[in-house]
């Protein structure tokens, strides 16, 4: 029947066609995702920060290293040096933010041996400086096995609370002893060099690692009973930790440490130079490159003992503000943990993180006289190229897990 339309005479509407919308051609993404924006700002800001307070406290001891060297003075030595391996550092941590963690971890158990390997070589081969052997030479390139050992060790733990599981990471006989029996190993090789510091970091973070790879806790509350009754039985008994520091580096650090004021022109200058770096800078510090100590009365004022110039120089706010920094790094990395869907991920930036945090603590802790002098360097700030690097080099790794955890 045909369609009966009213005058006058309209055809029915037909539907509005709308052209299609342009599409973008959909850009697939790669292996990799975007790196962790935060946490690579605050490495860098915290290395920026670290070399200017690293040109402010070496400026002098440049000065004077050089002029008794080779009679031309070059104060701007360490600063350049630094710079230079702030350089490779950073090339380290871009082309190490794109290597696979699980390619990564194929290698843990070879990085261990070549560890194990290495500190035997130190203690063959290795180049003795203030009283200590820590150093290879290889050519012109000198460096200390000691900064690879601690990336190793997390590594290899990482790896191995994987392959045991949470389970049976809380019996005795697969949680503690297998760990307790490299650590201790390490210790031993560690403490002949002499080399207090590593050997307190490697326990700190191994622990740490076990505990969160599924360890029992009482376990370290047991370890931690045995550690106070030494550090009671020391302070205690001061006249026979003195008595055998006559003969002993580590008791003559311990005696330091406990008594610096006795030791004033000894073993205790160092301590004493610092704390009053220290307490000179006030609230506000002296202002950038007014400090007074770094002038060859603090020994390593450009390297252990950096923090000391900080506070002096910047002051007790300026202090604060690159702790926070530190903290907020810390806290990041901590997260970056939670967020990673693989154990062996997980475990590895909780060692790295971990590794910066025990550092940072304590360097602090040693430049205020709250720890005993062991030589242990501030992540980003202290001179030396081997430890820039590696340090730069275990942020990209964080930063290679944060890229797996863009992806998922």
């Amino acid at each position: 029947m045909p369609e009966i339309y009213d005058f006058p005479y309209q055809k029915p509407e037909q539907p509005e066609v709308l052209p299609e919308p342009e599409t973008r051609p959909v850009r697939r993404r790669g292996r990799l995702g975007r790196l962790d924006v935060p946490f690579l700002v605050l490495t860098l800001l915290l290395l920026a920060v670290g070399l200017v307070m690293l040109l402010s406290s070496s400026y002098a001891i440049a000065y004077f290293d050089t002029v008794t060297d080779t009679g031309e003075a070059q104060p701007m030595k360490y600063f350049t040096t630094q710079a230079i391996y702030a350089g490779m550092g950073i090339a380290a941590l871009f082309v190490v933010s794109f290597i696979p963690l699980s390619f990564l971890r194929k290698f843990s158990f070879p990085a261990i041996l070549a560890a194990l390997g290495l500190l035997l070589g130190v203690l063959l081969t290795g180049l003795r400086g203030n009283g200590a052997v820590r150093w290879i030479e290889l050519g012109p390139i000198t460096f200390q096995p000691s900064e690879l050992v601690k990336a190793a060790v997390i590594l290899a733990f990482a790896d191995w609370t994987c392959l045991i599981g949470p389970e049976r990471m809380g019996t005795f006989k697969l949680g503690v002893i297998p760990f307790a029996a490299v650590l201790g190993i390490f210790s031993v090789l560690l403490l002949a060099q002499p080399h207090l510091s590593c050997t307190i970091i490697i326990l700190a973070v191994g622990a740490i690692l076990m505990y969160a790879g599924g360890t029992r806790w009482y376990w370290f509350a047991a370890a931690a009973v045995v550690v106070l009754m030494i550090v009671f039985y020391l302070r205690g008994h001061a006249d026979w930790v003195i008595e055998k520091a006559k003969t002993s580096y580590m008791f003559a650090r311990v005696a330091a440490w406990l008594d610096p004021e006795s030791q004033r022109l000894g073993d205790g200058w160092q301590i004493i130079q610092s704390l009053y770096a220290i307490g000179s800078g006030g609230l506000l510090g002296l202002g950038l490159g007014n400090s007074r100590q770094k002038y060859l009365y603090l020994p390593e004022a450009q390297n252990d003992y950096i923090f000391s110039i900080i506070c002096e120089e910047l002051g007790f706010v300026g202090a604060v503000l690159i702790l926070l920094l530190f903290a907020v790094l810390i806290l990041r990395g901590y997260w970056l943990a939670l967020q990673c869907k693989n154990r062996f991920s997980r475990m590895m930036v909780i060692g790295f993180t971990s590794l910066i945090a025990i550092q940072v603590f304590l360097n602090v802790g040693v430049v205020t006289n709250l720890l005993p002098s062991t030589g242990i360097s501030l992540p980003f700030f202290s001179y030396g190229g081997t430890a820039l690097i590696v340090q730069l080099a275990e942020v990209g790794l964080i930063l290679s897990a944060s890229r797996e955890i863009a992806n998922k």
